[in-house]
């Protein structure tokens, strides 16, 4: 790959490194203002050199750029590399897809017109900054929102490298990022707070309720009516601890904290014990069948996350599933990180309802999915899965034999390094 170059002289500031500060503003939408001298874009008068070799060549050579023989096309990110006098050598494909600019209107450009960015309050960028003309001991900016002509955002960030400390500018490396993935987390949390907000609000009108009412009438209530009340109050705090303990969850699982505990676990016992408290708040004994398989490797898993999975699993497959639900548990095998199979433990949950939508199913394990039935935080799923995971484990959902909803968990031995020996 070749580079634009440049050998006419750039405009310089009094100590005679090129100065940005001095191009004309451009106006959103590539137009320019009344001030301005010329157009959003490189114009020919700012080239010069012979234009880089080939339609592609948008940088140097990539062991040059990089010192890894990787080509900046091939970076996620936009890449956008200036001169010692502020014109454009290297401009890859994400920047270009990015800015909506082609590579070759931009290599050779001064960078202030190839990318004429603006804060959100409309200032010029690169006269606030002056990478050029600036402190010598800058060593660039950081991420932050800027506005392209139009008004499109984009995440941008700034390195200065120099010859040597307080030195001339020799290379300014900028960053470019869309604004998408943020906008989505941004979107995620907004979402978040606000079902966290609606589902503490209900409880929480309860227990401030009824506790009002006891301390301010407590004589003129019956010990049964009393009773009731605080009954209701134990049970919407229980709610509310649910609550905090899902988001406690979530947070640990985004950030890759989740610890897992290991020991040994008996998986079929672990089952029956969800089947039994299920009868024992109502459910007929003859709506359960578990079928356990004699040959169950032993499995090493945190006892406390397994009656998690079970608990949210069992307790979707009743109160939105109809018939009789199933569990399946039987020895499997697995591929685990490193490419090798092991010995594992699945576990399968079914139920003969209606089942889910086809085009439902590729967003049940994500957050707030609730299906068709409203009620619950919709992060029950999404907390499953994680713990799976985070057991090197896989889960899938699918159709049953009967219609319904079907979900299949698979989890690996997971005994310690010293009895796998």
């Amino acid at each position: 790959m070749t580079v634009g170059t440049n050998s006419s002289p750039a405009a310089t500031n009094e100590a005679g490194a090129p100065s940005l500060g001095a191009v004309p503003a451009q106006h959103p939408g590539g137009r320019a203002g009344p001030d301005a001298a010329a157009p959003v874009g490189p114009d020919p008068a700012d080239r010069a050199g012979p234009a880089p070799a080939g339609p592609d060549a948008a940088c140097p050579d990539p062991a040059d750029v990089t010192g890894l023989g990787i080509d900046p096309d091939d970076l996620p990110d936009g890449l956008v590399v200036a001169d010692d006098t502020g014109r454009v050598i290297c401009f890859n494909s994400a920047a270009a897809r990015i800015t909506a600019l082609a590579p070759a209107e931009a290599l050779g450009a001064r960078i202030d017109r190839a990318l004429p960015l603006e804060d959100l309050d409309g200032r010029r960028w690169w006269a606030l900054t002056d990478p050029y003309g600036g402190l010598a001991t800058r060593r660039g900016q950081p991420e932050r929102n800027l506005l392209l002509p139009g008004g499109r955002e984009v995440l941008v960030s700034a390195r200065y490298v120099r010859a040597h400390p307080a030195g001339p500018l020799r290379r300014l490396v900028v960053t470019l990022r869309g604004t998408e993935a943020r906008r989505r987390t941004e979107r995620s949390h907004a979402e978040l707070i606000a079902t966290v907000a609606h589902e503490l609000r209900s409880p929480l009108t309860s227990v401030k309720g009824f506790t009002a009412t006891l301390l301010a009438k407590w004589e003129r209530f019956t010990d049964d009516q009393k009773r009731l009340m605080l009954e209701t109050v134990d049970a919407d705090a229980g709610r509310i601890t649910r609550l905090i303990a899902e988001l406690l969850d979530i947070s640990r699982i985004d950030s890759g904290r989740l610890e897992v505990r290991r020991q040994p676990v008996d998986i079929a016992a672990a089952v029956g014990r969800h089947v039994q408290a299920l009868t024992a708040n109502g459910q007929a004994p003859d709506r359960f069948l578990v079928r356990v398989s004699r040959s169950l490797p032993a499995l090493w898993a945190d006892p406390d996350k397994i009656d998690q999975i079970l608990g949210n699993l069992l307790e979707n497959a009743v109160r939105h599933g109809e018939g009789t639900v199933t569990i399946d548990v039987s020895p499997t095998s697995l591929t685990n990180a490193a490419g090798k199979t092991e010995k594992g433990t699945a576990v399968t949950v079914t139920d003969e309802g209606p089942g889910i939508p086809e085009e439902s199913m590729g967003r049940v394990f994500t957050r707030f999915w609730r299906g068709s039935k409203r009620g619950g935080t919709g992060l029950g799923l999404y907390i499953v899965k994680g713990i799976v995971e985070a057991h090197g484990g896989t889960i899938t959902v699918g159709r049953g034999p009967g219609g319904g909803a079907e979900f299949r968990f698979i989890l690996p031995v997971g005994a310690p390094a010293y009895l796998a020996q």
